[in-house]
């Protein structure tokens, strides 16, 4: 009976001494500030909430960025991450700008549910970006992230 009671004593306090070391571990500090317990991003408005959040897309042939031909970077309009550079935009006719190529790591490719499209979002928020298309031919990559350009900033180059 003793040992049975020891035993029992000495599981209850490892498993209280675990629970104190989980506790005193230093936090990791997410990018976006956390208010409430829940993640606080840029400031959207209900348009680019529709294509953002809802995974919506624009009218075609009418986002700010699609003729955008100066030298510089397009970040995420929701948390301001790279996603890609003005090198590897081209001119594709689809009605959303065009890249054959992201930062590495910036975007995650994510089969559509009937598995016809590729979705991409930004790799550090998930926010809907548009689709990847494979083996068209318009640059020697063979891929075009259509992007909606309310899903981006642009920074120019300095």
């Amino acid at each position: 009976m003793k040992t049975i009671i020891s035993k029992s004593i000495l599981v209850a306090g490892l498993v209280c001494i675990c629970s104190l070391m989980a506790c005193a571990q230093k936090q990791q500090k997410e990018s976006p500030s956390k208010t409430n317990g829940k993640m606080e991003w840029n400031k959207l408005t209900a348009e680019e909430e529709d294509v953002i959040v809802h995974k919506g897309t624009e009218y075609p042939g009418t986002g700010t960025l699609l003729k955008n031909t100066a030298k510089g970077t397009y970040t995420c309009k929701r948390c301001d991450a790279p996603l890609y550079r003005s090198e590897s935009k081209f001119e594709s006719s689809c009605g959303w700008p065009s890249f054959d190529d992201e930062i590495k790591g910036a975007v995650i490719r994510i089969p559509d549910a009937d598995g016809s499209r590729t979705e991409i979002v930004c790799a550090n928020c998930k926010a809907h970006l548009g689709h990847v298309f494979m083996g068209e031919g318009f640059t020697a990559k063979n891929t075009r992230n259509c992007v909606n350009s309310i899903s981006m900033n642009f920074v120019p180059d300095k």
